[in-house]
């Protein structure tokens, strides 16, 4: 027996369309690179994007042809996120924080065509246009005459021809991003319609972000990496107003517009955070924010402390998980009714995780010999499947990443309880193993930035003569504070963690190499202290 329901393609251009029949009035606001603030509104954005297409296709852009972009956070890459789509073109958001190396690799492997580009970026852009064969390169919020073959933005906006643009079906490709390249080369994840749609619908939920019209979400995780979380459909798919920060990612840079634009909900990695911990800790009274104001963190876990450290401020850090090929929620740590009767420790300790799958997503966590219990504490690798969980890499490589069964292999540690939470506890390659033991280093580098001197720890693996390998602690102190001995550290440690567990040595350094994403780069760290001897 066959359903009487209508089979409506879920496509961006319902979403469009949603916006400009019901919420075009809605603002949208950008920090421009000269740090001035500029606003708009979704029924704008919306009508320009409509240009944008129509631009594209007079352009001679083709069903599935790929369109890069090089932007910051601002009104014209929201217009490029829809545009390109709807003009049946796959958008490909490039990461700016890339090596140019690897932004030819990826601009070459997704069969690039066409290029947006700030001109804000222009240095950057100069640095391997040589090397990508980019067909057309537009330049976004240009202030000065552009020298051919660069070509003005806004003209291409206006060389279209109004009327219907092309159909697309729900699954088809919409856009592109790369994963960051920690090991091995960045590898392709296409995203459909459908699953764009889909995402967006499930990530508005009250148990995952909780996103509705009365929200205003400043935007601070990078367009570029990962779609931004997805928050821009999102956000527009319920009439959240947006806030974009453009290039000026310092706390007090952010905020002044959390302040200013009245901002509710805010989304970035944990290295953000700290920064805006600090700013509050050190100008007490100075920026007056909403109350309550969400602040989803993802990338990285976040430690305890910085959770309870934003609950003492007034705000409430919300915990979430996810991959570039997950597009990328996949859990979200919104604890049950039935945990309100724990206590405040407890209830940390919770949010500390990373917390359950969303609806649709299926997740386990698998040893070699099978799916391990659902007791918290035993390890394995998280997989996961879904309908916007990637089914394969674009070029077809690593098709080991994916199970017989059709599970995504994560390469993520961590445990699963009985109520459905994941605490991640290792990448399976930064793993430590100590004697035969495993040694989970984002645990105790968690724990060590509870220490109220500590800004940042990473803990890595060093060859050792008799353990095969022992953990060293990367340490960054808070400005101002005293150096603490190794003896300290590993005495706050202790009541956490068994005895091999504990770091057997402590460097301080300045800073704590990264990756593109804002994530530890322990590789960098591994190769720096390769040669360590105790």
């Amino acid at each position: 027996m066959r359903g009487t329901m209508m089979d409506v393609p879920l496509t961006l251009h319902a979403l469009v369309e949603r916006v400009e029949r019901e919420l075009s009035d809605v603002a949208v606001v950008s920090r421009q690179a000269d740090k001035t603030v500029t606003r708009t509104t979704y029924g704008a954005v919306a009508a320009r994007a409509r240009q944008l297409a129509q631009g594209l296709v007079a352009a001679g852009l083709k069903p599935g042809d790929r369109v890069a972009t090089l932007m910051w956070n601002h009104a014209q890459h929201l217009e490029a996120y829809f545009g390109v789509p709807l003009s049946g073109g796959v958008i490909h958001t490039l990461n700016l924080r890339l090596h140019p190396d690897d932004i030819v690799f990826v601009a070459r492997d997704a069969g690039d065509r066409f290029l947006i580009v700030d001109e804000s970026l222009l240095p950057l852009f100069e640095k391997f246009r040589a090397q990508v064969p980019f067909e057309k390169v537009f330049v976004a919020q240009a202030t000065r005459p552009l020298e051919a073959p660069l070509l003005d933005y806004d003209a291409l906006l206006t060389s279209g021809t109004p009327g219907p643009l092309p159909t697309v079906g729900e699954n088809d490709a919409l856009g592109m991003c790369y994963s960051s390249g920690t090991v091995g080369r960045p590898k392709g994840v296409v995203y459909t319609h459908r699953s764009t749609v889909l995402h967006s619908l499930v990530s508005a939920l009250p148990d995952s972000l909780g996103l509705s019209r009365r929200d205003t979400v400043l935007i601070v995780v990078p367009m570029f990496h990962v779609n931004a979380w997805g928050l821009p459909y999102t956000a527009a798919l319920v009439g959240a107003k947006q806030v974009h920060p453009g290039p000026h990612l310092d706390a007090a840079s952010l905020l002044d517009l959390m302040e200013s634009e009245k901002v509710t909900v805010a989304a970035g990695v944990p290295t953000i955070w700290i920064g805006i911990r600090e700013a509050l800790e050190q100008n007490p009274g100075r920026w007056k924010l909403q109350p309550d104001t969400r602040m989803i963190v993802g990338g990285s876990a976040a430690p305890e402390e910085l959770i309870r450290s934003f609950d003492r401020l007034g705000l409430r850090l919300l915990h979430a998980w996810g991959m570039t090929e997950t597009s990328p929620i996949g859990t979200v740590s919104r604890l049950p009714p039935r945990y309100d009767g724990l206590s405040d420790d407890e209830r940390y300790a919770e949010r500390a995780k990373q917390g359950a799958a969303v609806p649709l997503v299926e997740l386990r966590v698998r040893a070699e010999a099978g799916n391990v219990p659902a007791d918290g504490k035993t390890p394995g690798e998280i997989q996961v499947r879904g309908p916007w969980i990637a089914a394969s890499y674009h070029n077809g490589v690593e098709k080991d990443r994916w199970t017989d069964d059709g599970f995504f292999r994560t390469g993520d540690v961590g445990t699963l309880d009985a109520d459905g939470f994941v605490q991640l506890t290792d990448r399976v390659s930064d793993l430590i193993k100590s004697g035969g033991e495993w040694i989970s280093s984002v645990l105790v580098e968690n724990a060590l930035m509870g220490h109220p001197a500590v800004k940042e720890a990473a803990v890595i693996a060093v060859p050792h003569p008799k353990w095969s390998e022992r953990p060293l602690a990367a340490v960054l102190l808070k400005p101002g504070m005293e150096k603490p001995t190794p003896e300290a550290l590993r005495a706050f440690l202790a009541p956490r963690f068994a005895k091999f567990w504990l770091p057997d040595a402590f460097v301080f350094v300045d800073a704590i190499p990264r990756t593109s994403t804002g994530k530890f780069k322990k590789s960098e760290l591994r190769a720096q202290f390769k040669d360590w001897t105790w």
